[in-house]
């Protein structure tokens, strides 16, 4: 059993203040694998200190200073790759193969951030007068533990390129991974108290970021929910904020798509990063006259997923992050029971021998109604909803009828439609006839799936200040 017992501050790996210890458990298996020792108020306020110390320097370096700090982190991160998905599968329930995609990418974060910093601009002018960017402060990002890698380094990148300094506080579920990210980070050597890392609950770390006065802005990942409280705390000390949270995706098939193309893929998606993932479009949106074709489809496409030890090669979906994360889905499935959906495949219970662990049954629900739980609210779990529409312009109004608007896709072979209906979805990011990913592209939410955008020019400008100066 491994003990992560050290928090990473100005530039150096201590024993917490923070007493409370927190179990890690393999979600394959429910063993214990791990103990992380938690942060507290006092750690906390600690790595701020460091990073309003090492701001004053910090921010005053050019941006090919910065583009070199940038590199040395893509490096480390790099050179971990293999930690990162071990302990990815082992702590969460990655799959093998979803693990090993998602942290071969991890340190082209930097690679985006630094094709950003080539060419953006931090000083304008304006007819007689100077506008200029500035690093916005000390930055405390908040980071879920779904995509715990991609997430921080994602952040910790476009900080880094603005010239603002961190601290992190990853999700607890996400220790071990998070033990390996502050070696990377302290391998890359940059100044001390410019990244700093102190794991510990949100309702205490978290919270103190938030009440914080020398913490400038707040980077969050996480649920609706969350990111209120975050949002309404934040607003005393007049902090900026950037939320990229919950979504509940509609993936819009048209009457003219391929079917035994669109279907598929929307399953997979749906069940990507076992269900667990705020982009996926959970909501398949299918015509009519086409429901049944789509339904026996579907069926024979989960039919054939594999569901097991998410180590396996061949396997699709693995577990549930937690206990409390199968029961939610669970009751979420009872939901869609209970409120007249038409249960395709899949249901309550766990798999046939998975019973030691925190699997879910790939179900798909068809007849949904928008107005069902199962429609409206972010399960997290690899569960579909088919809903059925009569016309194009139904399927925009059902894809906007949602609190949310992160993500949407549409399938079709008609690219004049394709626009025409993406330029209609409320969601920060549409993906016509495919899963598309371009880290130069802004990504955030419309509506309760957050507030600012993150990656490239549009999520640099986010921690950036805006100066006039007028003569």
């Amino acid at each position: 059993m491994r003990k992560v017992n050290k928090i990473y501050s100005n530039g150096e790996f201590i024993t917490p203040h923070g007493t409370e210890v927190f179990t890690l458990i393999n979600p394959a298996t429910n063993n214990v694998i791990g103990e992380l020792t938690l942060a507290d108020e006092t750690d906390t306020r600690v790595a701020i200190a460091a990073a309003k110390d090492a701001f004053r320097l910090f921010s005053l370096t050019t941006v090919q200073q910065r583009i070199q700090y940038l590199e040395k982190l893509r490096d480390a991160v790099q050179n971990r790759e293999q930690d990162f998905i071990d302990t990815m599968i082992e702590e969460y329930g990655g799959t093998y193969r979803f693990s090993t995609l998602s942290n071969r990418y991890t340190g082209s974060w930097f690679d985006s951030m630094i094709e950003t910093l080539r060419h953006f601009e931090f000083e304008k002018t304006i007819n007689t007068s100077r506008v200029r960017l500035q690093p916005v402060g000390v930055v405390g990002i908040i980071t879920p533990w779904n995509a715990s890698n991609s997430s921080v380094c994602s952040k910790v990148a476009t900080a880094i390129a603005a010239g603002c300094t961190v601290v992190i506080k990853p999700s607890e579920l996400s220790g071990l991974q998070t033990q390996v990210l502050m070696e990377a980070f302290h391998d890359a050597g940059l100044p001390k108290g410019v990244i700093n890392v102190v794991t510990g609950l949100g309702t205490v770390v978290g919270t103190e970021l938030t009440d914080n006065p020398d913490v400038a802005k707040i980077s969050f990942t996480g649920s609706t929910a969350v990111g209120k409280l975050i949002a309404k705390k934040a607003a005393d000390s007049m902090k900026r904020v950037t939320l990229e949270l919950g979504g509940k995706s509609p993936n819009i098939i048209l009457d003219d798509a391929d079917l035994a193309q669109a279907v598929p893929m929307a399953v997979y998606g749906a069940y990507m990063n076992n269900g667990q993932a705020c982009i996926a479009p959970t909501r398949l949106l299918v015509p009519e006259s086409k429901l049944e074709e789509v339904n026996a489809i579907a069926k024979a496409v989960a039919g054939q997923i594999v569901v097991g030890p998410p180590l396996q090669e061949r396997t699709d979906v693995g577990p549930m992050v937690s206990v409390r994360q199968f029961e939610k889905v669970q009751g979420y499935i009872e939901s869609g029971l209970q409120e007249g959906a038409t249960l395709l495949t899949g249901g309550t219970g766990k798999p046939a021998g998975l019973e030691a662990g925190n699997f879910v049954k790939p179900t798909i629900f068809t007849n949904v109604r928008n107005d069902m739980r199962i429609a409206r609210e972010e399960i997290f779990g690899p569960v579909l909803a088919i809903i059925p529409y009569k016309t194009d312009e139904e399927a925009i109004a059902i894809a906007n009828d949602t609190p949310y608007g992160l993500a949407a896709y549409i399938s079709t072979s008609n690219p004049d439609r394709a626009q025409y209906v993406a330029e209609r979805i409320d969601a920060g990011r549409v993906c016509i006839n495919g899963f598309s990913h371009d880290p130069m592209v802004p990504f955030g939410g419309f509506k309760q799936s957050g507030i600012g955008r993150e990656y490239g020019a549009f999520g640099l400008e986010e921690y950036l200040e805006t100066k006039a100066i007028l003569k």
